[in-house]
């Protein structure tokens, strides 16, 4: 499964769901690549998310992204995982 989250730089909730997303790695239950994309390096990417961040989406077997619901900050690791296995 191929990850992607849209970040920036000294964001404490996209760095909030770094730490959660590797914690799920790590417990080796799901097998996903997370890319890391910063939203001030793309205009466009820039436009469509500077007020969603972070925003988390799973990149299809055709390249295609899908939005993955937002996961309240606040949320324990194991409904992450949980949200994840429905994806996986």
């Amino acid at each position: 499964m191929q990850l992607i989250l849209y970040s920036k730089p000294e964001c404490c909730l996209c760095e909030g769901l770094i730490a959660k997303l590797q914690q799920v790695k790590q417990k080796n239950n799901i097998n996903f690549d997370l890319e890391i994309r910063d939203i001030n390096s793309n205009p466009d990417w820039f436009d469509r998310y500077q007020y969603e961040i972070p925003v988390l989406c799973l990149l299809s077997d055709r390249q295609q992204e899908q939005e993955l619901p937002r996961f309240p900050p606040r949320s324990p690791v194991e409904k992450l995982e949980s949200l994840l296995q429905r994806y996986s």
